[in-house]
């Protein structure tokens, strides 16, 4: 990385890429090069207490042992539990109860979160949130682009939601925001002044997450931040070279590096290893710039050699017991990006098309990727059917629809931000669930998998409004209380099976927890939990690193299975460009891994 830094720092990129390990390793080198820093984190699941090895606080506070390291977590669920207070106060006496209801879960979105988020830290980008002067201010997590935009239009400013209870939902009125229309320009200012912010898009050496990175530089330059650099963590490089694993995970990285997105090979590039250890404590965040360090920890961790044997049921055994359930039902792959929710769903539809069964594939997956999968077979069973919501088609449709509505007599400036507001992910997942919902009805004939689904926000934000129920209720003649909506049969959980998809590691589980328990705040319970891309499930793997980190996978195993879910499923890590076969294969041959009973 550069010796050479702005004031302001922001790590960006998917979950469980390394964001905090970089911010919190980089806060360190500046430290120990007699710099003042004050490190912050806006994640909602932060491990920057794990990470630095002491009490991260709400406020600011000094390091125990590095007294130029200041820290301050901001809980973005507590600034967006005050947000939504203030934001829903001006209104409280206004509407009805039903609408009133209908605005605070509109406010209870990721959107809402952001702002809230943004709003609490920009005092730390002006320096009226610092007690004292630092040199760099760096942030592990940064603003979206549609939450900068928001921010910027001058509608946000003005009495729009409380005169237009039915407009924009995710912003709330201006009495919400602690900060004034002046602070969020100086700080506007200072993000895209490149003498004074940088932002890392960090990443793995992988498709998805060179995408995601893709997306986000795309996202900000359009929106004048253009000083951005390009990390890439978890570089791997194998010790042992007759590992016939490791060799085939090198190369793979490989390709997908070469096939990187055209507008990341023009950024400045610092490239991370993949190391056997955790990156916790201040001599192992040391390390990542250190490499005669790194080699010393690398060379004291590998001498322990530990093989991880789980007692877990696998792929095969999930669709044993979805299949012992009956011959119809909805099944959902959710998680976070990355996670492989397209690879568990496609694999699921497949064995149980094999085993005889009607199935219907679908995906709202932008990028498509349930059919890069399916054509990695060489013939699809005859009774597999899929299908592709078209998430921008389908949303179009909605915010059309919605906007028509809600910009009658209302400003020019109140429209701008209506209009900003309906590019919110919170109203995609609505439009979409509208399509899908016709593929619930088939799920009553035939097995239904379906790749990405609502968040719980999503689904209770649909029951406030009683959409489904008006609607139905108008154009049928059946008693209300012998009618099903969409909402009512994923809460019925005979009927639809929720899968949550993680990785065998810290941020993706803590991530999939987060969204479990949105979802029960809906009233939904998931059906179990699939763990993708276990080493720990591997036999014979001889690289020392690869046998570390594979033992490192215990302790994340171990509380999702005795905390989390009642059903734990495993796949093992599989290094094969055509992964929907390799999946299939395993399962006809189950002496490739140690999954015992």
């Amino acid at each position: 990385m550069n010796a050479s830094y702005t004031k302001f720092l922001f790590f960006t990129g998917k979950g469980g890429v390394g964001k905090t390990s970089l911010a919190c390793a980089t806060s360190i080198k500046l430290v120990d090069e007699g710099k003042k820093v004050l490190l912050i984190s806006t994640d909602p699941a932060s491990n920057l207490e794990d990470v630095l090895g002491y009490n991260v606080q709400d406020k600011i506070t000094p390091h125990k042992d590095l007294s130029n390291l200041f820290t301050i977590n901001i809980n973005p669920d507590s600034a967006a539990d005050e947000y939504r207070v203030r934001a829903l106060a001006p209104i409280k006496n206004v509407v009805s109860n039903q609408e009133y209801n209908k605005i605070k879960e509109g406010l209870s979105g990721a959107c809402t979160t952001e702002i809230a988020s943004f709003d609490e830290f920009s005092r730390f980008i002006t320096g009226e949130g610092n007690p004292e002067s630092f040199d760099h201010v760096i942030f592990d997590t940064a603003p979206t682009g549609h939450t900068i935009r928001l921010l910027e239009l001058p509608a946000a400013w003005d009495s729009y939601l409380e005169e237009n209870p039915q407009g924009a939902s995710c912003i709330g009125p201006s009495t919400a925001l602690k900060s004034s229309k002046e602070r969020y320009k100086k700080v506007m200012d200072s993000l895209r002044d490149e003498k004074q912010t940088t932002i890392f898009l960090v990443s793995r050496p992988e498709t998805s997450t060179l995408k995601e990175a893709a997306r986000t530089n795309a996202e900000l330059t359009a929106l004048g931040l253009s000083n951005q650099k390009l990390l890439i963590n978890g570089v791997y490089d194998a010790i042992d070279k007759t590992d016939k694993l490791g060799i085939k995970i090198e190369e793979i990285a490989k390709k997908e590096m070469t096939a990187m997105p055209e507008v990341l090979k023009s950024l400045e590039k610092s490239e991370y290893p993949l190391l056997p250890y955790n990156v916790l404590g201040l001599e192992k965040l040391r390390s990542l710039f250190d490499k005669d360090l790194q080699k010393t920890i690398i060379s004291r961790e590998i001498s322990v050699d530990a093989e991880a044997v789980f007692s877990l049921s696998n792929l095969h055994e999930l669709v044993d017991s979805l299949e012992g359930e009956g011959n119809s039902g909805l099944i959902m792959t959710m998680g976070k990006g990355g996670v492989g929710k397209t690879i568990v769903a496609a694999s699921v539809a497949v064995m149980l098309a094999k085993r005889g069964h009607n199935v219907l594939l679908t995906t709202t997956d932008p990028a498509a990727h349930v059919k890069d999968f399916i054509n990695q077979l060489s013939e699809l069973p005859a009774n597999l059917t899929v299908e592709r919501i078209d998430p921008k088609v389908e949303t179009k449709v909605y915010t059309d629809k919605i906007f028509e509505q809600k910009s009658k007599n209302i400003s020019e400036e109140a429209k701008k931000l209506l209009a900003e507001d309906l590019k919110s992910p919170c109203n995609e997942e609505v439009a979409v669930f509208h399509a899908f919902s016709k593929a619930i009805n088939k799920a009553k004939r035939q097995f239904v998998v379906m790749d990405t689904a609502p968040t719980g926000h999503t689904l209770l934000l649909l029951d406030t409004t009683g959409k489904y129920h008006k609607e139905i209720l108008k154009t049928t003649n059946i008693s209300p209380d012998r009618i099903t909506t969409p909402y009512m049969s994923l809460q019925d959980n005979k009927f639809a099976k929720i899968l949550l998809i993680s990785l065998p590691e810290t941020t993706p589980m803590r991530e999939a927890e987060a969204l479990q328990n949105d979802l029960k705040r809906a009233g939904i319970v998931p059906y179990g939990w699939v763990i993708n891309q276990c080493l720990s499930a591997v036999k014979g793997i001889k690289d020392p690193l690869l046998k570390k980190r594979a033992s490192n996978e215990g302790a994340i195993i171990k509380n999702i299975k005795e905390n989390l879910t009642k059903r734990t499923y495993l796949i093992p890590f599989l290094p094969d460009e055509k992964l929907l076969p390799a999946i299939l294969s395993i399962y006809e041959n189950d002496t490739a891994l140690i999954l015992k009973k």
